[in-house]
């Protein structure tokens, strides 16, 4: 028999590419989505109707904070990987309750389900946004991660610590993943790149924050997918790596960026839009948002360390890409 996974946020944008891949990998898995209206649903329904086409894929329509729900589905798997939460940094402003129902109470459900299960890894989602006021480059596992700039970063920080404190008391092999600006064919709408996309081919302007001074590390999904599918390979629980590891001292826990390790400025992520498109953007220049940072840059050795070099996607074959897709799927 193969290996069984639970996978929360299945229909996500993250959760569709990680749940494709382990299928055809040979793996079973169960997914997990409340397909909730953040952003066009009708994008959701189509990753878990594509997912649904493969053997193995047993698709669950349902929230993550509903008491009892993952413990459920959680029975006889080999490995638990939690996507599931409210994203955006700015969304976080508006409807800040909504990130503590998914992402705290959410998270809960998820760690009393391994709590009960005892899957052999445990693997959590977390965010490049709690490293917040951090200012030392490249950001490092082992960096100070104790001043959020929104409350988003603030509940991914909490879910660290939550599951810190059940690997801890339970002895569950977790993995917490800090995502570094994940991109690529299949994503979100309120990201940058759908955004500027749908506004460059529409002859609307895009909105160019800090005046055009930010810079990202920007991540091709595939390229973090394949970090997602090795890293469930190498549990924690031995040996430290050196004195970049964020290994717990007291539990089977560990913490690791999955990042490109090459920030990008945000004007020449602009251009290789243009570049894509075959067409300039009307450029609107506006100050920095609330909440957000100016830069972020992934230290990536930690988890080459772990599971070898990982392929790194360039900017412009990585936005080409997202751009066939989107005008595929929008026929424009």
């Amino acid at each position: 028999m193969g290996q069984r996974a639970l996978v929360t946020g299945s229909a996500g944008f993250i959760g569709y590419h990680l749940t494709a891949r382990l299928l055809a990998e040979g793996w079973s898995v169960t997914g997990l989505d409340a397909m909730t209206d953040y952003y066009d649903v009708s994008l959701k329904q189509r990753r878990h109707g594509m997912l649904a086409q493969q053997p193995g894929f047993r698709p669950v329509e349902g929230r993550v904070e509903t008491a009892g729900l993952v413990r459920e589905l959680a029975e006889g798997v080999d490995v638990i990987v939690h996507l599931a939460a409210q994203a955006g940094v700015r969304h976080s402003i508006d409807a800040p309750r909504s990130y503590v129902e998914a992402n705290l109470i959410g998270t809960f459900e998820v760690l009393e389900a391994a709590r009960a299960v005892q899957p052999a890894h445990l693997l959590m989602a977390s965010t490049s946004s709690v490293y917040g006021a951090n200012t030392e480059m490249p950001y490092a596992e082992v960096h100070k991660a104790d001043s959020p700039m929104s409350f988003y970063a603030a509940t991914k920080k909490a879910t660290e610590a939550m599951g810190h404190s059940y690997a801890h008391l339970y002895a569950i092999p977790t993995t917490m993943f800090r995502f570094f600006t994940v991109y690529g064919p299949w994503g979100r709408p309120d990201m940058a790149l759908f955004k500027f996309v749908r506004a460059i081919l529409a002859g609307e302007p895009i909105d160019i924050y800090n005046h055009g001074d930010m810079r990202r590390d920007f991540t091709y999904v595939d390229d973090l997918v394949e970090g997602i599918v090795r890293l469930i390979g190498v549990p924690p629980g031995g040996e430290a790596v050196g004195g970049m590891d964020s290994l717990s001292a007291v539990a089977p826990f560990r913490v690791v960026n999955i990042g490109n390790g090459a920030p990008v400025g945000l004007m020449e992520f602009v251009s290789a839009i243009e570049a894509a498109l075959g067409q300039s953007a009307e450029k609107r220049f506006l100050p920095m948002q609330a909440g957000d940072v100016p830069a972020t840059w992934a230290d990536a050795a930690l988890i080459e360390a772990l599971t070898g070099t990982l392929p790194r996607t360039g900017i412009a074959e990585g936005v080409g890409r997202f751009v066939a897709w989107y005008r595929d799927y929008y026929r424009v």
